[in-house]
């Protein structure tokens, strides 16, 4: 991949790469990205700046993530990429059976019923104690800035944030739901583009998540709180959920692309499927990103990957399949020899017999952060703990409630997870973070700033301002309206069900960071789809 090339691709938004050698932070809101160099100004790596810019996005950001949200994380530091796993399981006392006793026979979006323990704390904590510079406490100091004296939300924070409200209001009646309706609509308001918002409670929280490195979060004064507001509305998650929480340091899985090695965490998180469709396509030659028949071939890779992700994926321990049959030569042959000139409805395989935040950080030093926090349906359950600004996540809505399925529903189980960070390795060299936002077009997005990169010779910048596509179900793929219409009526006529539209949200929100391995130069590009930022020094 070249730094400089495809500078002049027809679709891009004319915005140039960010270049920078001591440090870069791309996320997307650019406060949260000024946090992460402020804090590497004051003698942090990337590390400090990644969990930094994290803290600063639960408040600049929170109608995708939060304190009470999940995280993951791929860390290079010292030459090698390590992988941490901090989503939170189903509480102990919520299982199959306790919902149909109470006649659930769907797990629902908002309320607790979804709530999981959230394991974001707990990452910013073991993040800053292995690997970071600076103290948790100082870390956090930015975010609980922002919260305090608050800040002017950007346009498409405001966008997302009235939408939700909306369907809040006409959704969210209990008396449960009112402090989120008062941290986040003030007096019955929401805060429009430009105005103010702050929040003294998230500032508290904060800061007793510094003074105790997390710990209050999960055994002290605020999981106190959790356990009497869950307790009080006969919820299911507990001060010992909370207790026996701990993130996992995991080894990451990779596929070789083209010379390139793309790494992601393991399941329970839902890279592989991006990995799996990579794996399909890896021996193909694509000579154009602009016809239809790279489209074709893109799409369904992706919809072969998801059916055997919604099949198999979910904590590892409980998945009825081995990763590495799923990632292996034979399986990718296999699954390549189905993609034929038309689209097929989807079915999964047998790999045995053959509404997010995301932020790269980098440093001078070779430091380099993707990292991942979510509340998984835009500001979660729709529940804020009373005075303390955290608005739990809805993660458990992706449990089965089929007791047969691998992602069955069960006590202390990790779920399905969408949320993924990205990283590309060449030889024994980093190149750098990726990661594209936003549910299930996370792996869409992977799989597609990959090839762009690889593929297509893109710069980051351009990369990512390439128009996108996204696979819905069965037939049903949207295109971005900058896709030629050329390309959107043959894929018509190859039996795809399209639909063109601009609407934001659907197509996610991505950040790349590469690192010239000769210079130490940093290239980065952000997302032209979110209020997204590249800060350097």
């Amino acid at each position: 991949m070249d730094h400089q090339s495809a500078m002049n691709y027809p679709y891009t938004s004319q915005r140039n790469v960010t270049y920078s050698k001591n440090g870069m932070v791309a996320t997307s809101q650019p406060l949260a990205a000024q946090a992460g160099i402020d804090i590497m100004k004051q003698g942090g790596n990337a590390i400090d700046a990644a969990i930094a810019t994290a803290a600063a996005l639960t408040v600049v950001e929170p109608t995708s993530n939060g304190i009470g949200s999940d995280a993951f994380a791929l860390v290079w530091v010292n030459n090698k990429l390590h992988g941490l796993n901090a989503s939170g399981p189903a509480p102990a006392s919520l299982s199959i059976d306790a919902l149909k006793e109470k006649g659930i026979k769907e797990i629902p979006k908002f309320g607790f019923t979804p709530v999981t323990v959230p394991g974001t704390p707990a990452a910013w904590a073991e993040l800053s104690q292995k690997f970071g510079k600076l103290s948790l406490k100082e870390a956090l100091a930015p975010a609980i800035q922002y919260a305090r004296e608050g800040f002017p939300l950007t346009p498409t924070l405001a966008y997302f944030w009235e939408k939700a409200a909306k369907v809040f209001k006409q959704t969210l009646t209990g008396e449960e739901f009112q402090h989120w309706f008062e941290t986040f609509a003030p007096n019955g308001k929401v805060p429009s583009v430009g105005e103010l918002w702050k929040s003294e409670d998230h500032a508290q929280t904060l800061e007793e998540i510094g003074d105790t490195n997390g710990t209050s979060f999960y055994e002290g004064k605020i999981a106190d709180k959790i356990d009497a507001f869950s307790k009080k509305y006969d919820g299911y998650i507990r001060k010992e959920d909370l207790a026996s929480f701990k993130p996992e340091w995991v080894d990451p899985i990779s596929v070789n692309y083209k010379g390139y090695d793309v790494w992601e965490i393991p399941p329970n998180g839902q890279g592989l499927v991006a990995l799996m469709a990579l794996n399909t396509l890896k021996d193909d030659t694509f000579s154009s990103r602009e016809n239809d028949d790279t489209y074709h071939k893109q799409i369904e890779a992706i919809k072969l990957a998801f059916a055997d992700g919604e099949k198999y994926i979910t904590e590892k321990k409980h998945m009825s399949q081995q990763v590495k049959d799923m990632l292996s030569d034979a399986y990718g042959k296999k699954r390549r020899a189905e993609i034929g000139e038309d689209a097929l409805i989807p079915e999964a395989g047998d790999p045995a017999s053959s509404g997010t935040v995301y932020l790269a950080a980098a440093d001078g030093e070779g430091n380099m952060v993707s990292f991942i926090q979510s509340n998984y349906i835009g500001f979660g359950s729709g529940l804020v703990v009373p005075d303390t600004g955290i608005a739990l996540q809805n993660r458990g809505h992706n449990f089965s409630m089929d007791p047969s399925h691998d992602n069955a529903l069960a006590p202390g189980k990790r779920t399905y997870h969408t949320i993924i960070p990205g990283f590309l390795t060449k030889g024994n060299e980093a190149v750098g973070p990726f990661g594209v936002m936003g549910g299930f077009m996370q792996p869409q997005g992977h799989l597609q700033v990959v090839m762009n990169s690889i593929d297509f010779g893109m710069n980051p910048q351009s990369a990512l301002d390439a128009p996108r596509w996204q696979w819905m179900k069965g037939m049903q793929v949207l295109l971005e309206q900058e896709v030629p219409n050329h390309i959107a009526m043959a894929l018509t006529r190859r039996g795809h069900n399209i639909q063109v539209t601009h609407e934001a949200g659907h197509f996610g929100r991505g950040q790349i960071i590469w690192r010239d391995p000769h210079t130490g130069v940093l290239a980065g590009g952000t997302e032209p789809r979110a209020d997204g930022a590249v800060a350097v020094y």
